[in-house]
């Protein structure tokens, strides 16, 4: 109700069309634009964003980048939707897994997300952990096929075709009971904006393994989850392995993850975070 409106942009196009309506057309925006990138922004993007009136940046590392970063403010995740489940072995039982403990992967199914790494890292492991599984959930783009057949290559040549699961592109309800099935969520990208499923994984009761890339070297701590060197195979299997050997630190781990994930990294704090910025700058102008 008072005199501002705010416009928040994530990408060059919207920032353009705020700046449009609030310099051209004169109507009363106040234009945010949030940065996850982790890189330096080209020429162009770089112009709008020093017309913007606040800028968010996702992580140190994204704001890292920027020449102005008003707040940086981590993603938040549902912790409502992502939540433990009541029964996990009964929802193991539902997809044929009874019994079996399982590792997952989530996202798309492309070389930047380490789908291989992860892949190369149970065809050495599970042949030794004869109660895991692997599962790869995501969305696999027809360019990314023979990388996906090349995995599924080397997991027939092992054996392991009855062990490690290409589940497909899932619905969000699908998704979220992957989660709750898993005791372990592997994120091994190269390269990341910010990376949320480890955040949905620790929502989840499941507790993340990732590598540096994203916000994650901000958010992983040793109490409730592990980091391996970015695309270091002999890395990460080190850490998979520690936690495959002692199902009772991954239990303890699970719980504090689930903890941190609501205390510090829900969509609600986000929110609040997020709108108290957009108070400032509708009160104040800009948070130059």
């Amino acid at each position: 109700r008072g005199r501002w409106r705010i416009w928040h942009a994530r990408r060059d196009i919207e920032i353009l069309i705020g700046l449009l309506l609030r310099s051209l057309l004169r109507q009363p925006w106040r234009v945010v634009f949030t940065s996850a990138a982790p890189k330096t922004p080209g020429w162009w993007l770089r112009q709008l964003i020093r017309r913007c009136d606040a800028v968010i940046a996702t992580s140190p590392r994204s704001a890292a980048f920027l020449e102005r970063c008003d707040a940086v403010i981590f993603h938040g995740v549902d912790c409502d939707q992502f939540r433990p489940a009541a029964d996990r072995q009964a929802l193991l039982a539902d997809v044929g897994l009874a019994g079996q403990q399982v590792i997952a992967s989530f996202g798309r199914i492309r070389p930047s997300k380490g789908t291989d790494l992860f892949v190369d890292a149970l065809l050495t492991l599970l042949p030794h952990f004869p109660d895991w599984v692997g599962v790869i959930t995501g969305l696999c783009q027809q360019h990314e096929l023979p990388y996906l057949e090349a995995m599924q290559q080397r997991i027939a040549a092992a054996g392991l075709q009855q062990r490690i699961h290409f589940v497909g592109d899932l619905g969000t309800a699908d998704i979220r009971s992957w989660y709750q099935r898993a005791s372990i969520c592997v994120a091994a990208s190269h390269r990341e904006g910010f990376g949320l499923t480890p955040l949905e994984a620790m929502a989840s009761g499941c507790v993340p393994i990732t590598s540096q890339a994203g916000a994650w070297p901000w958010i992983i701590r040793s109490e409730f989850g592990l980091r391996t060197e970015s695309g270091e195979l002999e890395s990460l299997i080190s850490a998979i392995q520690s936690l495959m050997m002692d199902p009772v630190r991954v239990a303890a781990m699970a719980v504090q993850a689930r903890s941190v994930a609501r205390n510090e990294y829900s969509v609600d704090r986000e929110a609040a975070l997020v709108n108290s910025l957009y108070a400032k700058i509708a009160s104040n102008g800009a948070c130059r």
